[in-house]
């Protein structure tokens, strides 16, 4: 398989696959970005308690338990969609989501209905995940493998712009309403306000998905092949061990710096440093709209001198920065110093451009899904879903206000063991790389 002999692919179509893939995944991630960001009025309808960090943390416990489920969604939905397309997959994915989300904003409180309410709010939870654990690995398929030849890292990027709006949006919704609201009115019904229209997801994300059409590299191989293999996930783990690592490694310190710096910041800026909620989510809001715009660059800047010479310098950046911002916040907690620590995201947005690319391009056509799918998922669950309530737990247990700086330290460790073992297919962004070629440069070599 070669770029030549792919089905032909109109620049309309292509447009039209990166709208939908964008705006299709921000609409997933909105819900998990506004939970995060609403910790604190859930924990105090659904999770009440004498101790309000315990309140907190049982929040962020649940906002972390449903990252237990997308492992096994992204397995579920990735070999699906190596099996009958990516298409079909997405389209499944986010009417689940939908379903989820307008759970948890009509979900009656713990004073209406006692234990049942946090019960609730769990499946609720635990529908999010399974439909979010299939979605990066089966959207980042779908953008590059429409990619022209070299652009990979490009088409790739726009799948953390879908992030970053989610973020962005999230952020405005909850910036909006708490500085509008009376604070009787917000805490009343005014936090419901997201997850009730998050309900749109289903029927916008289903019109998106459906006009789209099935990759061509996928149909390539639908056409070579005369039947459905059956075991994609016995055969990408001993195949593709190496590329399983990678790629863990690239997804753990990315997830770990976006949800301390997308989620917990924001809560930790109000709960232990005292500070305004409406100006915190403000500085979120900004600099999740700038990096829609610096994820993209980086991951074009990928395709010309390579994805790694963009990642690494990235991270150490990222933890020096950081460190340096955070301590200075915590000497002067002041809203402009609360600015400068969410600064430190455009850093993340340099990570995350060239990492979709990254991440999906080492796997196979045959594989593509359910290798990222099942990476992506223990580390996000790993090192993003769970960072909120570890940095908490840490920030609660030491009296250190400096101990999300160790935790962003160790993803990077992780992240940087990744970033050595990557190796680049050869040309980098190459738009088809076929089942054999990737098998050439597989294990043992």
């Amino acid at each position: 398989m070669n770029a030549s002999s792919l089905p032909p692919v109109s620049d309309a179509m292509r447009r039209r696959v990166v709208i939908s893939s964008t705006i299709g995944n921000a609409l997933e991630w909105f819900d998990f970005t506004v939970f995060g960001l609403f910790a604190g009025v859930i924990a105090k309808h659904f999770f009440p308690s004498n101790d309000p960090s315990n309140s907190l943390l049982l929040t962020f416990a649940t906002f972390g338990i449903a990252f237990a489920a997308r492992p096994l969604g992204g397995l579920v939905f990735g070999i699906y969609a190596d099996k009958y397309g990516r298409k079909r997959a997405l389209i499944v994915m986010i009417m689940m989501m939908a379903v989820g989300t307008g759970m948890i904003g009509v979900l009656p409180t713990y004073a209406a209905i006692g234990i049942a309410a946090p019960i609730c709010v769990l499946i609720a939870r635990l529908i999010q995940g399974f439909s979010a654990g299939g979605e990066f690995g089966s959207a980042s398929a779908m953008l590059i493998e429409f990619a022209p030849p070299g652009r990979r890292g490009f088409y790739g990027s726009w799948q953390m712009v879908s992030q970053m709006l989610a973020f962005a949006m999230g952020a405005s919704f909850a910036y909006v309403l708490s500085s509008r609201l009376s604070p009787e009115a917000f805490d009343s019904w005014g936090w419901r306000v997201p997850f009730i229209l998050g309900v749109l997801i289903g029927p916008i994300g289903f019109y998106l998905r459906r006009a789209i059409d099935e990759t061509p590299e996928f149909k390539a191989l639908m056409a070579s092949r005369t039947v459905v293999e059956n075991s994609p996930l016995r055969d990408v783990i001993r195949q593709y061990p190496r590329e399983l690592v990678t790629a863990f490694c690239i997804i753990a310190v990315g997830t770990a710096i976006n949800y301390v710096a997308g989620v917990y910041i924001t809560t930790y800026a109000v709960t232990e440093l005292k500070l305004n909620l409406a100006d915190a989510q403000f500085g979120l809001i900004v600099f999740s709209a700038l990096n829609t715009v610096v994820v993209v660059l980086s991951g074009a800047l990928s395709d010309k001198i390579g994805r790694r010479n963009v990642l690494l310098p990235a991270t150490i950046a990222y933890c020096i920065m950081f460190y340096l911002m955070l301590s200075r916040l915590i000497a002067d907690p002041t809203i402009q110093n609360l600015y400068y620590v969410q600064a430190c995201a455009l850093l993340l947005g340099v990570l995350a451009g060239p990492a979709p690319a990254a991440m999906t391009e080492i796997f196979p056509v045959r594989l593509r899904s359910t290798g990222v799918s099942l990476v992506y998922n223990l580390a996000v669950m790993l090192f993003g879903g769970l960072a909120p309530f570890i940095n908490t737990w840490l920030v609660s247990t030491t009296g250190n206000k400096l101990a999300p700086v160790y935790y962003i330290f160790f993803a990077a460790a992780v992240g940087i063991v990744g970033f050595l073992l990557y190796r680049e297919p050869p040309p980098a962004g190459l738009a088809a790389a076929d089942d054999r070629s990737m098998e050439a440069i597989a294990p043992g070599q």
